[in-house]
């Protein structure tokens, strides 16, 4: 473009001068040799300028040289990518804001449509599967509002796309008539993704790939990949393991320098690094676990007090001795954020030199830890604690169910060298039992909520496949040291929230308003009432969860009464716990497993140290470690899925007697009594009649008939389908056995027998 052109563009729209004094006007001296306007400056210009600003006129006012030209393109791509700026039909720089767009995430639908989620909050918009096929699921984009869909929700029109986030995708290759293309295991993704035959490699059809995605989807082109890993076939040994580690991104190699650093550590704590350290060696700290654990965080002791009550001592791993800020150890354990544990294999945060070895609190070994020595009174209060770096040696692993026979008195005799053990242990243990029940009280008293919930665990033959489905049986052992750890957490954070240290806290918020109401009017439906307000506290929830816990329908009001809290995260804004009604809590005793741990422990040390550690990016840290918690929660959902529908197809036919534990608008869920699996009875499936989905009520009512479905009812199914592809389970009705509405009417009527609950 000529000068005179440029000049004038710039007559039209107005720029002002260049102020070489303005704040906003930064020299990047480390990346540039001569300055640029900063992002903010340029913001400010255009939005001063009230219109679009032509970019060649733009460049030109702000004195871009030709050796400057194309560092200058680079900051106005990256503001554009950010949604910061957007580019017109004639090359003019906008405000997406006076466009009147909307930046947001791409939520795909397996069905083919989709929704944008806004950035700034608000509802979703809806994207017809037109839009759909310039995007995939997770892409950033800017949006216009087009007008109402059928259903009256708003509906977007991409305006521009800011950033394609998906670079490889996990799935099925397949080459049908010389095409070759991949179905994404990711069932948002809908799309087929084109693979040439020039770029399938050795790939057979229907194995499981891994794909580059080298162009990505566009108006009017599909996407293109390349396949960059062969899986293998898609009922492999393991496979829905690899694929979720894939599908969700889950970082799985510890790369090359990781590995190095892991490889210098000793394989034992040396002499030096015990100095400065209390050594507590002679006190018979255990560890206590489940059968198959192998990265022990902590340890504990007891002793009694007398009538000033109870020692307890928490010595948890010191993984920060060993892992540095920002050193390769300390970058991909915040990558990974937690460890992640699948049946039958464990993708630690940690390499196994530390999770299992050297931090792993083995028994009869020596082992750096962090202490949290606490005085708590007969009521169950915590008078004084103490932190202190240690050096320990653990003088048992003791197993949940082991600790439990001892204390019950169901143990059998042992060999003589365990019985010896048990004999010098047992003092501790019972001085932890009586604890725990005084804990126990202090906890009913809080006004703590105790939602019952069935786990399980997946039993496999020798073979690799399912055996069987069994419930895990929480003891009071499992119960102690639950006990012992809510103690050492909330120590710590009172210790930093003292201190004004800045940390990452352990934050769970009560109902939202809207949710809130909707419980309200879901539990006047059944007479009860849910005290506190328009802000209830914990001790309500508990107060009604005791009041209905004889209730036939007690697991259906449980369940709505959990689905109206909010999920926990990490924040370093310390909102409470209000689940467990706490004030303040952070997470102290799991950091081989739990990078917000190891930060809280950096933080302790900081403050034993008389130094501060700084606040900036513990809300990004926070925001992360949410986000890789849900992802492993993902990940193990998928992996427990796709098993769980593998061991059906064996059962297709099968009758079983079940509870109803989620309804929804195309049908409900049903979790089967006697193996904790749960399938879809369609909405077709519930009979002949026009069902409608009232989701306040939880409920599905039919029209001609009035019949009434609603979460909690006890029903008998028959397994119609098990698709390994798609793991999903089909039933159909075969019967209902007892309505939770008719049982409620009702109470005299013998309750049915309970079943599984939908986590």
């Amino acid at each position: 473009m000529s000068t005179k052109k440029s000049r004038s563009r710039a007559g039209k729209h107005k720029i002002p001068a260049i102020r070489l004094a303005d704040p906003f006007y930064e020299r990047e001296t480390e990346r540039y040799e001569s300055p640029l306007p900063s992002r903010e400056y340029i913001l400010q210009l255009i939005t001063e300028a009230g219109c679009p600003v032509d970019v060649d006129a733009f460049a030109e006012q702000l004195h871009i040289t030709e050796a400057e030209r194309d560092l200058f393109q680079r900051r106005l791509g990256a503001m554009q990518r950010d949604g910061q700026l957007m580019l017109n039909r004639k090359r003019q720089l906008c405000l997406p804001d006076k466009l009147d767009l909307i930046k947001g995430r791409v939520e795909g639908h397996p069905d083919g449509f989709g929704f944008v989620v806004p950035e700034e909050g608000g509802d979703d918009l809806f994207l017809s599967p037109k839009e759909m096929h310039r995007v995939l699921h997770g892409d950033k984009v800017l949006v216009r509002v087009a007008g109402f869909d059928k259903r009256g929700r708003r509906e977007a029109k991409i305006v521009e796309v800011l950033e394609h986030v998906n670079q490889f995708i996990v799935g099925r290759y397949y080459l049908e008539g010389g095409v070759g293309f991949l179905i994404a295991e990711n069932r948002r993704i809908n799309q087929d993704i084109l693979v040439p035959a020039e770029n399938a490699g050795a790939a057979k059809s229907g194995q499981v790939v891994t794909v580059e995605i080298v162009t990505q989807p566009g108006a009017h082109n599909e996407a293109v990949g390349r396949v960059t890993e062969i899986l293998g076939s898609f009922t492999g040994p393991g496979m829905e393991i690899e694929i979720a580690l894939r599908k969700h991104d889950l970082p799985y190699v510890f790369p090359p320098d990781v590995e190095a650093q892991a490889s210098k550590l000793p394989n034992k704590v040396q002499k030096k690094d015990m100095a400065g350290r209390e050594d507590i060696r002679h006190l018979p700290l255990v560890t206590i676990d489940g059968e198959t654990a192998r990265d022990f965080d902590d340890a504990v002791y007891c002793e009694p007090l007398g009538r000033s009550g109870f020692r307890l001592v928490v010595a948890i791993a010191d993984v920060s001795h060993y892992v540095q800020p920002r050193d390769a150890l300390d970058t991909e354990g915040y990558n990974r954020g937690n460890s992640v544990y699948f049946p039958r294999r464990v993708i630690p945060m940690l390499p196994e030199a530390l999770s299992n070895g050297l931090c792993s609190l083995n028994p009869e070994v020596d082992r750096l830890s962090m202490v949290c020595d606490m005085r708590i009174t007969t009521a169950g209060s915590i008078k004084e604690y103490r932190f202190y770096p240690a050096v320990i040696y653990s003088h048992a692993r003791l197993t949940y169910n082991q600790v439990w026979d001892w204390l019950s008195g169901a143990s059998k005799p042992e060999k003589a060298e365990l019985e010896k053990k048990r004999a010098a242990l047992m003092p501790h243990l019972e001085a932890l039992d009586k604890l725990f029940r005084t804990l126990l009280k202090a906890r009913a008293k809080r006004g703590a909520i105790d939602f019952g919930s069935t786990e399980t665990q997946i039993i496999f033959d020798d073979n690799g496949k399912i055996k069987e489905i069994v419930p895990v049986i929480r003891n009071d052992a499992h119960r102690i040291i639950e006990e012992c750890m809510l103690a050492a957490n909330v120590c710590a954070s009172d210790y930093l929230h003292e201190n004004k240290q800045p940390a990452l806290f352990r934050v769970h918020e009560g109902p939202t308003p809207e949710k809130l109401a909707a419980l309200r009017g879901f539990l006047a439906e059944f007479g009860l009432d849910l005290g506190g307000g328009d802000k209830p506290h914990a001790k309500d929830y508990a107060a009604l969860l005791e009041k209905i816990k004889d209730r036939p329908d007690h697991g259906l009001l449980q369940t709505v009464m959990l689905r109206s809290l909010r999920q926990a995260i990490y924040s370093p804004d310390n909102k409470g716990h209000f689940g467990l009604a706490y004030e303040a809590y952070t997470h102290f005793t799991s950091p081989i497993r739990r990078y917000p741990d190891l930060l809280v422990h950096r933080g302790i040390k900081a403050v034993l140290l008389g130094e501060k550690l700084p606040a900036k990016g513990l809300a990004e840290i926070g925001t992360h470690c949410s986000m890789t918690e849900r992802r492993a929660d993902d990940a193990t959902r998928d992996v427990d899925a796709w098993l769980k529908t593998y061991f059906m197809q064996d059962r297709i036919g099968d009758e079983y007697n079940g509870t109803v534990s989620a309804v929804t608008s195309f049908g409900m869920f049903v979790a089967i009594d006697e193996i904790f699996i749960e399938g879809l009875v369609h909405v077709s499936e519930l009979g002949q009649d026009y069902f409608h989905y009232d989701q306040a009520k939880h409920m599905m009512l039919g029209e001609r008939t009035g019949k009434k479905y609603r979460l909690g009812d006890r029903v008998r199914i028959k397994v119609m389908r098990a698709d390994i592809e798609t793991s999903k389970i089909d039933f159909s009705l075969v019967t209902e056995i007892e309505s939770v509405q008719e049982e409620t009417a009702a109470p005299k009527k013998k309750a049915g027998k309970s079943g599984g609950k939908r986590k």
